[in-house]
């Protein structure tokens, strides 16, 4: 999908002879995945110029069936411009030689930080329906969002549990992250404070066998792939602790993404609660 250098040139000065941006974009570029999800569910069909290639990964990405229909690109600075797109939605995380690129030709950039709180990610989520002309559609998936979290939420005084949820490559998620607060709204005490972590970071066997979580919660990966987390489960000396503490498996694109992910996030969660309740933890 790369573009020729012709392309490049040709696209660059179609955009300076194009002037400023319209009010409303018309040709949005989406460089990360959890931004793809946000621009599919808010964004007229025609207005999408590409997602990113990570969109259509069934086991990385929510929106796969719909990216499937639609262009992407591989995020390099020659794809991006030779789209012509008088918007591009961006990461901290997306390719800085492609950013700096779209800067120099003064491509209408807006970069979104990784939300660290549900509150975060609901603002998000309006900043972005608000730049591309759906504000209405904004504040619908917002109430949708607010009501599967609400939805998922246990009852004043109903028993909560304690847990770990671990990320690929042995990662877990500590205070001040979004999976955290879904985590605590769905009935979990995380855990994570107890072992030090600040942020993310990796939680040894040896401190898990020593004071382990009622419920650890595993991000399931897509077939054929391990991660640490997966190793540690199948552990004998987990056999041990059997009885004191219940696994429970969410998909791990369920664990990345803020915005309309969301929903879908929360009741993954309670669904989790549900089980271990009901396995006896």
């Amino acid at each position: 999908m790369t573009a020729s250098r012709r392309e490049v040139v040709g696209g660059a000065l179609a955009l300076v002879a194009h002037g400023p941006s319209p009010a409303i974009p018309r040709r949005i570029v989406s460089l990360n995945s959890c931004l793809d999800a946000m621009l599919v569910h808010l964004a007229d069909r025609g207005q999408i110029a590409a997602l990113s290639h990570y969109a259509r990964e069934p086991h990385g990405s929510t929106v796969a069936a719909q990216a499937r229909t639609l262009p992407f690109t591989w995020e390099s600075a020659e794809e991006v411009i030779g789209l012509r797109p008088d918007l591009v939605l961006a990461s901290q995380h997306s390719a800085l030689a492609t950013r700096n690129a779209l800067k120099r030709l003064h491509v209408p950039v807006q970069r979104f930080k990784v939300p660290k709180s549900v509150d975060e990610s609901l603002g998000q989520v309006r900043k972005l329906a608000g730049l591309i002309g759906h504000a209405e559609r904004g504040e619908a998936l917002v109430a949708r969002i607010e009501a599967a979290i609400a939805s998922a939420t246990p009852a004043p005084g109903a028993r909560r549990l304690s847990a770990l949820i671990y990320q690929p490559n042995g990662f877990a998620a500590g205070p001040g992250t979004l999976v955290d607060e879904v985590m605590t709204r769905a009935g979990f005490d995380n855990v994570a404070r107890r072992y030090g972590l600040k942020t993310w970071g990796n939680v040894g066997l040896e401190r898990l066998l020593a004071d382990p979580p009622q419920v650890l919660l595993v991000g399931e990966p897509a077939p054929g792939a391990r991660s640490w987390a997966d190793r540690v489960m199948t552990h004998p000396a987990l056999t041990s602790i059997a009885g004191r503490m219940r696994q429970v498996r969410l998909p791990e694109k369920l664990l990345y993404c803020g915005g309309p992910v969301l929903i879908e996030t929360a009741a993954a969660m309670a669904r989790a609660r549900a089980q271990a309740l009901k396995e006896g933890a």
